[in-house]
């Protein structure tokens, strides 16, 4: 399935088609200190308090500021574009810290204005808008110091991940080739330093596939990196670099299946997982990852690769990750998967952590982070006649409960803690915002 740029419409798009817990400190957005202990009771904080200001009910306790809207003027005279999406938080040193955060543009809807460089323009002439813009704020007040496009020229800037080496991994969430209106292939993956001051030069990472990407995650230990596909028939696919930390040196890309035969996690008509169960898992090596004709995930699943219903957000903790399937399960209304890879010769291992029942348990859970008391906090992403978008939290014991109630018509997205693990930063999608949330995280 091809998808043009200048069909921006992305929601009828996509509705037509333990120790974790503890894993901050390795992934940038990070706090130090985790206790388990300290975790809040199964059902969370509390009540949401409604907020005056009719934005983002929170709990007693919990507070947030605005750190960023649409519109803004930034350091660079360029200003805060819109669609605001992923994100992560890296630690610059001397007391400051970074935001780096996605824009989900396309040209037919979203003007690059004065973009001065980026991937690729349309019919030659201006800047396609999607990419990301990065936050220079300082760590003991939160003010933003500098605001300045990072990344330009690309086409839907989903989601994304960090590094263990201070870089943000950006996302296009759409596949479609050159034409008579766009010199290049989209489709891929964009490296962007936490402190490059200005624009990047723009580098598509081909090596790690080209598909409908969504969020990306590193392990540590490995310098792999795991990557989500937010498709109804979206698989898992992992990428094995060449050189750890240099993932321009190129490396191999595989996909996620299952060594005992189950084909289909969106436990539909079948349910073939049941939560809490785990699976030994098997990857199928993938040629031709440039895929010309947008067939990775077609190719994969021919070989016994898992299907996955809207694979999104992805965390990396210690030793094991989370991923959204944001439409799975037999309600529809999502699921988080949980994965371990593989030591000291044991193999790499699959559970279906959580599965939602009902609208009010969980709906449709889209960008996720791990929280400093060993909580999930997955932003859910479902757009219906009544506003209900929540901040979800999700307990070790896999119970939800609500942690934030967005009062306006758009999504929650790109959360991530602060390196000191006592601000939450969540993104607004549109009309775009940053929010800096603050609490009692631990006791």
């Amino acid at each position: 399935m091809t998808v043009s740029p200048f069909s921006p419409d992305r929601r009828g798009f996509l509705a037509a088609t333990g120790t974790a817990f503890a894993a901050l400190a390795a992934s940038g957005c990070s706090t130090n200190n985790v206790v388990a202990a300290a975790s809040p009771s199964l059902t969370g904080y509390g009540d949401l308090v409604p907020d005056p200001d009719g934005l983002l009910d929170l709990p007693r306790g919990f507070s947030y500021r605005v750190v960023s809207s649409l519109g803004d003027m930034m350091s660079d005279g360029l200003k805060v574009p819109d669609r605001a999406d992923g994100m992560g938080c890296f630690d610059l040193g001397d007391g400051k810290f970074a935001l780096v955060r996605n824009h989900e543009l396309t040209p037919d809807k979203d003007g690059g204005g004065d973009i001065p460089m980026g991937f690729d323009r349309v019919d030659g002439k201006t800047v396609m808008p999607g990419g990301t813009t990065t936050l220079v704020l300082d760590a003991a007040t939160l003010r933003v110091e500098r605001q300045y496009r990072s990344l330009a020229g690309t086409v839907r800037n989903c989601a994304g991940g960090i590094t263990p080496w201070g870089s943000w991994l950006t996302c296009e969430e759409a596949v479609f080739g050159a034409s008579d209106r766009n010199e290049h292939d989209h489709g891929w993956v964009f490296e962007v330093p936490a402190g490059a001051g200005s624009l990047v030069n723009p580098a598509p990472l081909k090596a790690m596939g080209r598909f409908n990407h969504e969020a990306a995650c590193v392990d540590p230990g490995t310098g792999v990196v795991y990557l989500t596909e937010d498709r109804p028939d979206s698989l898992l696919y992992r990428f094995v670099p060449d050189a750890k930390g240099d993932l321009a040196k190129g490396g191999r890309l595989e996909a996620l299946a299952l060594a005992g035969g189950i084909t289909d996690s969106r436990n539909r008509s079948d349910r073939s997982m049941a939560v809490g169960d785990w699976h030994r898992v098997r990857w199928i090596p993938l040629d031709n990852v440039e895929a010309p004709e947008d067939d990775l995930r077609k190719r994969g699943a021919a070989q016994g690769g898992l299907i996955i219903a809207r694979g999104e957000g992805i965390w990396m903790g210690d030793g094991e990750m989370y991923f959204t399937a944001t439409s799975g399960g037999t309600a529809g209304l999502g699921q988080i998967f949980r994965m371990r890879p593989g030591t000291g010769g044991r193999p790499d291992a699959l559970e279906l952590f959580f599965e939602s029942a009902t609208r009010d348990q969980f709906n449709y859970g889209d960008n996720l982070c791990v929280a400093p008391n060993g909580h999930l906090v997955v932003c859910e992403d479902q757009y219906s006649e009544v506003v209900e978008n929540h901040l979800r939290g999700i307990t070790p014991e896999g119970h939800a409960y609500p942690l934030g109630l967005i009062r306006i018509q758009t999504e929650p997205a790109g959360a991530c803690f602060s390196p000191d693990g006592r601000t939450l930063f969540v993104n607004l999608y549109s009309p775009a915002k940053t929010l800096a949330i603050t609490g009692p995280w631990t006791a």
